[in-house]
């Protein structure tokens, strides 16, 4: 199961946090509540306590010091979708005012739809909406970037180093990069694709190899040495030896520390 993550109600309302970056994963977040929701919820098979004042949703307690929250689980994501405090003396009143005002949601859904709800209450508002789907998938799109971008140095440093491709594998395409270097000359640089992959992701991967132009890439019908496969497509190009030592000086020093 994913790490639970709060929904951005729960953020500026409830918790009281500023909206981070978007470079900043939500999933991230140092609070308390946030912190014991995740560590709560790590393990699949661990038992959670309902919240049996809810019937519309299944929503799943979390406590810690004075906080309390519920958690909604949308496999295999869960979300934090409501959070507060209790008061001294009265350690459930969270999850009481959260059954009110549930009560009161579903009255205000009925009056205003022909389709009157069952149950008693009506959570539907909590749960996450398209923004918190959106800033998901923005935060996904610029962590894949990054990991991407490391490997991608990782294997054009591995080829300077041997002459040899290096590959790295993913879900649906597995990436190569290969290098040649001849003394007094540029670094001829090839990039290897094989299964599927978008053209978007494609066109990222000739930008962030390090040292060359993204304008000078040319699709290649072979490889040195051998022809391409029918699943494969290349792009070469020339790398700037001072970019290439650069790299390599790099990684040297990262692998010493």
């Amino acid at each position: 199961m994913l790490p639970v993550r709060p929904t951005l109600r729960v953020l500026r309302e409830d918790l009281g946090i500023p909206l981070p970056s978007v470079q900043y994963s939500l999933n991230d977040l140092d609070h308390p509540l946030l912190v014991k929701a995740r560590a709560q919820f790590i393990d699949d098979g661990a038992a959670h306590e309902r919240i049996n004042a809810i019937d519309d949703q299944v929503l799943l307690k979390v406590k810690v010091q004075r906080w309390r929250g519920a958690v909604w689980v949308d496999e295999p994501q869960p979300w934090l979708v409501a959070a507060g405090t209790r008061k001294e003396g009265s350690p459930d009143d969270f999850y009481a005012g959260l059954e009110r005002q549930a009560t009161a949601a579903r009255a205000r859904f009925n009056a205003a739809n022909l389709a009157a709800l069952r149950g008693h209450t009506y959570v539907g508002d909590l749960l996450p909406t398209e923004d918190d789907h959106t800033r998901y998938q923005l935060e996904q799109g610029l962590r894949f970037r990054s990991e991407m971008v490391r490997t991608v140095q990782d294997l054009t440093a591995g080829s300077l180093r041997d002459g040899h491709e290096h590959a790295a594998d993913y879900p649906t395409f597995r990436l190569g990069i290969l290098t040649r270097a001849d003394e007094g000359y540029e670094t001829y640089v090839a990039v290897r694709i094989t299964g599927t992959v978008p053209d978007e992701l494609v066109a990222v991967i000739l930008r962030i190899v390090p040292g060359c132009d993204p304008e000078t890439w040319w699709p290649e019908a072979s490889l040195p040495a051998r022809q391409l496969m029918p699943a494969e497509q290349a792009w070469s190009t020339f790398m700037d030896p001072k970019a290439a030592a650069q790299l390599l000086d790099c990684a040297d020093e990262d692998a010493a520390r």
